[in-house]
């Protein structure tokens, strides 16, 4: 069979699209409540949106600690890199979020991850306490 005998490809529905950017907007806006709701109901944990963001690089990057914990207690990938290979904890610390970067660190996400690396970035933009964190010493 053809495309033809088919129709055109099509994406998802209207209503899971806007389904898909609210549990987006969750992690974004650190509303651990209803993003929890949606994962306990079958959500994927590492849902990805169209430029590779899992939820959790949402939450890491807009310095949601508690999304960001609740996210690895279900189970998310602490070191998936989005399309531009970044991982939530480079971009944590990019932003100086102290406490995402923390709660990243004790759930085993790799700083030598992504380019740049949480590692690089930390010692591209100055900041001596992540290396040392990392327990890679001085910067």
């Amino acid at each position: 069979m053809s495309e033809a005998d088919h129709g055109p490809e099509q994406g998802p529905p209207p209503d899971v699209i806007e389904l898909a950017g609210r549990i987006f907007d969750f992690a974004r806006h650190g509303d651990t409540a209803s993003l929890s709701a949606y994962l306990d109901a079958g959500v994927p944990v590492n849902l990805t949106n169209d430029k590779g963001d899992t939820l959790l690089m949402l939450a890491a990057y807009h310095g949601h600690a508690e999304t960001v914990a609740r996210l690895c207690e279900h189970g998310a990938d602490v070191d998936r890199l989005n399309d531009r290979g970044q991982s939530p904890l480079a971009g944590a610390v990019f932003k100086g979020e102290d406490d995402v970067v923390a709660v990243l660190v004790e759930h085993g996400a790799d700083p030598t991850a992504g380019t740049p690396s949480a590692l690089q970035a930390a010692r591209m933009f100055d900041k001596e306490h992540y290396p040392r964190r990392f327990g890679q010493g001085e910067a």
